[in-house]
């Protein structure tokens, strides 16, 4: 019993020593900037030949960006949740948009940074498990408008606009002015309260856009006009080549859309203006802070929880499969740390590692049941291991059997398709998300496995669009079986360690969350 006291003892003495050299550290500012379905390709870093995102590609090419950057899962919720704990969905078991009431975690983002002695803010975008009084500030709004009774005339205008004349698309220049567009007022609601901050803060600013409705005021409507787009890579014709459950998809939209094909090219053009008022907007916010002397101290990550069809396979949004423009997302540090590369980082990172990644830019232990890596060695200059950023893992699915279009439920039934509104149905469905797929990439390589053993594999250098699969060709089998071990790898370590057993074993942990040693 004495030993335990003693043990005790020296623990909460350590931990005082460690609290107080903290207070003497200034402690960076941390702003989170996300964005709602961004495909990750759609840039001038990537080879996008419009201007797309001009302002967010200059911080990238002076600071620290990935182009192999990914979501855990091609769906808000199940994204949101992992940023906030750094743990897959199959930990956190928030698989779909609706069961965000199941998650599981320990330890997140937000009551970590508060024991620090952050200030936290929430404007936009929540859908996560986050409520109002878990955060010192929030303002929220959502793909129909600001949340809460008190709204403003503008405010109620703007949400009855978004909700019963645009609910899915506007193909005309919407009747929301610049003003008034939500990107424009969550950046005021920021910077007002970014300029009332003394202490260090976290703040995720989190934009409904470029999400569905897809509208989008002047000037921005007319940058991308239809005729000047680059054409898809892929159409409805290729859908033959994918699974079934796209053909679901395709014709779940048929219903609610029956122009789209017609339509596509400006919608697409819509979603190209939606992110560059964003950008523009992202630009306002960073140069402002920078212009207040909150720019050195403050660290900048600028993500997308998803991607978007945009066009692809002759579809819009997001539902079925793991393709790249849904899985793929933009990412972007810079700020107080961030090392200048030549080029993108030759690395595999996810969305689950900002967590693990922001717990030591603070210098706080990653909690118990993080799965995400720390990218802070890679991001300031240091060594870390290769090995540990050759592969990612791509989780889809809440489980179960495939359902298939001819059962006996209907759309309507499911709650998939409102017959009342034009473009308003859910594509994150049964049919879409039932069963369960595990992706993989490694280098080119890309391979999905569902849990029925049918896979797909695509060289996605010689086949950005995946459609000639090339899983069970001889040619390619000892590749097939390499990204096989390697995703077995990641399903083995992805099993979540909670509740763990604290009383008998300890639980070996790396201080970055590196499974792979330095060199190998």
């Amino acid at each position: 019993m004495q030993t335990r006291i003693l043990s005790v003892t020296a623990v909460m003495t350590v931990t005082s020593v460690s609290a107080s050299a903290q207070q003497q550290v200034k402690l960076p500012n941390v702003v989170i900037i996300m964005t709602d379905q961004q495909r990750a390709d759609l840039c001038g870093r990537e080879g996008f030949p419009m201007e797309i995102t001009p302002y967010v590609d200059s911080l990238a090419y002076v600071n620290c960006w990935f182009d192999k950057a990914y979501t855990v899962a091609p769906a808000s919720s199940p994204a949101r949740c992992s940023m906030l704990t750094g743990r897959f969905p199959s930990a956190t078991h928030v698989r779909t948009n609706h069961n965000v009431k199941d998650v599981c975690y320990e330890k997140d983002m937000v009551s970590l940074f508060k024991d620090y002695g952050y200030k936290t803010a929430l404007v936009g975008k929540n859908h996560s498990y986050l409520n109002p009084s878990d955060m010192d500030y929030w303002v929220e709004y959502g793909h129909w408008g600001k949340s809460g009774k008190n709204k403003t005339d503008a405010e109620k205008r703007v949400a009855e606009f978004l909700d019963k004349e645009a609910p899915g698309q506007w193909l005309q220049p919407s009747k929301i002015p610049l003003s008034q567009q939500q990107p424009v007022v969550i950046v005021d609601e920021a910077l007002k309260w970014v300029h009332s901050q003394d202490n260090p803060f976290l703040l995720w600013v989190s934009f409904p856009e470029p999400h569905n409705p897809f509208q989008v005021c002047e000037p921005y409507y007319s940058m991308f006009a239809p005729d000047k787009i680059p054409p898809v890579r892929t159409t409805c014709e290729d859908l033959k080549y994918k699974t079934g459950k796209y053909q679901i998809l395709a014709d779940l939209e048929d219903r609610s859309c029956p122009d789209l094909q017609k339509d596509l090219p400006r919608l697409r053009g819509n979603y190209m203006g939606m992110i560059r008022l964003i950008d523009d907007q992202v630009k306002r916010l960073i140069e402002t802070m920078r212009s207040i002397g909150k720019y050195e101290n403050t660290i900048f990550i600028i993500l997308s929880d998803h991607g978007d069809y945009c066009g692809e396979y002759g579809l819009i949004r997001k539902g079925a499969g793991i393709p790249e423009c849904l899985a793929r997302i933009p990412m972007v540090w810079a700020g107080a740390g961030i090392c200048q590369q030549k080029g993108p980082m030759n690395a595999h990172v996810s969305i689950a590692d900002l967590f693990p990644t922001l717990c030591s830019a603070i210098g706080a232990e990653i909690p118990l049941g993080v799965q995400g890596r720390s990218l802070w060695p890679m991001l300031t200059g240091k060594e870390y291991p290769e090995r540990e950023f050759e592969s990612i893992l791509v989780e889809q699915g809440f489980g179960g059997a495939d359902f298939i279009e001819d059962e006996p439920l209907t759309f309507e039934e499911e709650g998939a398709l409102d017959p009342k509104g034009v473009a308003r149905f859910d594509e994150l469905n049964t049919w879409t998300q039932s069963g369960t797929q595990r992706m993989l990439r490694k280098g080119d390589w890309k391979l999905i496995l569902d849990n029925y053993g049918r896979g797909e594999l695509y060289n996605l250098k010689e086949d950005p669009s995946e459609i000639n699969n090339l899983f069970d060709n001889k040619k390619y089998a000892l590749i097939q079986s390499d990204l096989l071990q390697e995703a077995l790898s990641w399903v083995l370590r992805l099993q979540d360690p909670l509740p763990v057993p604290r009383h008998r074993y300890i639980f070996k942990r790396n201080p970055f969350n590196y499974h792979f040693k330095f060199g190998r």
